[in-house]
């Protein structure tokens, strides 16, 4: 059970939440193809809460309405709407806040997912930790996989070659359109890249049973790691007999939101692994649960990410560190593409490894310069 236990520790027993400054935080990419569309924009949104001890907490969420069903705009009226709910709460009381988002709105974990960051930014700025310290956590290595969108064969095996020279070790290969052209696709990464390559591929929900079964048996002998989310999630009843048809692993992503599904999912023998995100979560509260129960059935999980650019990259660094079933990184997004880096502080990478200073926190903010073009509302 994942129990906040921060007041008996810190000389501050009680944070007022003052306001909320909100941002459409859209950052410019090169297009970006997956089996359900193809992004252009990260629209993200970034926010601060405030409190009457002078210290602020920051969120973002990144709104991938393909995967959850939020837009920008839904999760700037959301966040307008919890900025006001929370005023004058108490910041470090983060399980009676999250309960009250839980209680006034059903579902919405992306714009949720920003406010459970920002109130752990406060609580762990407030014990004077780095997060990962105040989540119970010790650095270990992290090596993230890059992704290749959806292309033509040639076109993702050039891009699998270039990441290859840059020195990636891990490939995460977009696929979920036609089966055949899949097959291409993946057969010609193969033939391009060294052997000891680690391929990993993700059908986005694209294919049907039928076409899941066959792909993945005729992918057995292409060495692949796993394979996320083959089918829609209507299909899940299907989980379990793919799972043994499979000779590649299954690792759930969009069959898995919260720890209820999690539950599910183990129960029935569906899955090998688990993709945990914040913006299906709904932030770091509710990944911890899901992360726990996994690690109670021996599954293991990847912590993935939507668009998100290196400030809740970063959180999600402090995560992986304080979670050792943790053992599977998608930690790509601001280095796929993303055309803006507003960011200061936060993750480094090294290569395709990642590390952090220990400030305080997250350890991560958004340029004043960036914010001052960007539409701001304060609550």
């Amino acid at each position: 059970m994942y129990v906040f236990n921060i007041h008996a520790n810190l000389p501050i027993t009680f944070m007022k939440i003052t306001h909320t400054d909100i941002f459409r935080y859209s950052i410019k990419m090169e297009p970006f193809a997956i089996a359900t569309g193809t992004m252009y924009y990260a629209q993200n949104v970034f926010i601060r809460i405030h409190t009457s001890a002078g210290i602020y907490g920051v969120g973002e969420c990144s709104a991938f309405p393909f995967i959850t069903g939020e837009t920008q705009e839904t999760c700037l009226a959301m966040a307008k709407d919890f900025a006001q709910l929370l005023k004058g709460k108490d910041a470090l009381d983060i399980q009676g806040r999250l309960k009250e988002l839980d209680d006034f709105t059903a579902r919405n974990p992306t714009a949720k997912s920003a406010f459970d960051m920002a109130l752990h930014d406060i609580a762990a700025k407030a014990s004077d930790q780095p997060l990962y310290q105040f989540l119970g956590g010790t650095k270990r290595s992290i090596e993230t996989d890059i992704t290749i969108g959806i292309g033509t064969p040639h076109e993702m095996a050039e891009q699998a070659l270039k990441y290859q020279q840059d020195g990636a070790h891990i490939l995460k290969i977009k696929l979920g359109k036609k089966v055949a052209e899949d097959l291409e696709r993946i057969e010609e990464i193969r033939r391009a890249v060294k052997p000891e390559m680690e391929l990993r591929i993700d059908a986005n929900q694209g294919w049907s049973f039928i076409d899941a079964v066959y792909a993945l048996q005729s992918m057995k002998d292409m060495k692949i790691e796993f394979c996320e989310q083959p089918m829609r999630t209507w299909y899940d009843d299907h989980l379990p007999e793919l799972c043994e048809k499979s000779p590649i692993a299954i690792m759930a992503d969009e069959s898995c939101y919260h720890h209820y599904d999690a539950e599910r999912l183990i129960k029935t023998k569906s899955c090998h692994s688990i993709n945990i995100k914040f913006a299906k979560s709904g932030g770091i509260m509710e990944a911890k649960k899901i992360h726990d129960l996994a690690e109670e059935a021996g599954i293991p999980c990847m912590i993935g990410s939507m668009l998100e650019s290196r400030l809740a990259l970063t959180a999600n660094l402090h995560f992986a560190y304080a979670n050792p079933n943790i053992l599977f990184f998608d930690l790509d997004t601001c280095i796929m593409g993303q055309l803006e880096d507003p960011v200061v502080g936060g993750v480094i990478y090294n290569g395709f490894f990642l590390d952090v200073n220990d400030d305080i926190g997250i350890g991560a903010d958004v340029e004043e310069s960036f914010l001052k073009n960007c539409d701001h509302w304060r609550v």
